[in-house]
């Protein structure tokens, strides 16, 4: 059975029911064959997982050639939305990223596309290696919170929204000055937080 086949059901899988619900049981299966011809592909449910989590990465679009042309700023802010919006379509998975550093094919191409940019841009490797490691995890954050029912996540807003314009001012009133920009919209808070990294990252490139 091709291996492409095993690793798109597994995604599926963790998409639709959760990480928790995956096993080579389960896959099985859902492919229709025994859990045999899962094992002459993976040692165990961990080697599974790496590759159902670096299938994930293979849908961020990085053009290494491309992103070195931008300038830096540019080049890591195309880097984190293209990587938040695979992982945001796949929450599940993202998930499973907390717990370990992925080091998968497609994830190692995504790190080396980004770091060339910072090392051809002035960051020694420490500091290019540190940016980075907190890039990354900045949008894995955002990406495990997405909200994937736009109409449930209207709905909260609302109601958040409501909240926020009912509190007591004698307790809340710097709260109540701001009610009316909450609550903010989860790709605006990405966005407005991702500026503040790169203008971290430059004051810290600058300064040596």
């Amino acid at each position: 059975m091709p291996l492409e086949r095993i690793v798109s059901t597994a995604l599926r899988i963790v998409d639709e029911e959760g990480a928790d619900a995956l096993s080579m049981r389960t896959l099985a299966q859902r492919l229709g064959s025994g859990t045999a011809t899962l094992y002459r592909h993976f040692d165990n449910r961990a080697a599974l997982i790496a590759h159902v989590v670096d299938r994930v990465f293979g849908a961020v679009e990085l053009n290494g050639a491309e992103l070195r042309a931008m300038a830096w700023q540019q080049a890591l802010r195309t880097g984190a939305h293209a990587m938040f919006d695979a992982l945001s379509r796949h929450q599940n998975a993202a998930r499973l990223m907390v717990e370990r550093v992925p080091l998968g094919p497609n994830a190692m191409a995504v790190r080396e596309r980004c770091v060339a940019v910072l090392l051809d841009n002035g960051f020694p490797p420490r500091q290019a290696a540190h940016a980075y490691a907190t890039l990354a995890r900045y949008v894995l954050g955002f990406a495990v919170q997405a909200n994937r029912q736009e109409g449930a996540g209207r709905s909260d807003d609302a109601q958040a929204a409501a909240l926020f314009q009912s509190v007591d001012p004698d307790l809340f009133p710097a709260t109540l000055a701001v009610a009316s920009e909450m609550p903010i919209p989860l790709e605006e808070e990405f966005s407005f937080g991702l500026e503040l990294l790169l203008s971290g990252l430059e004051r810290l490139r600058d300064e040596g």
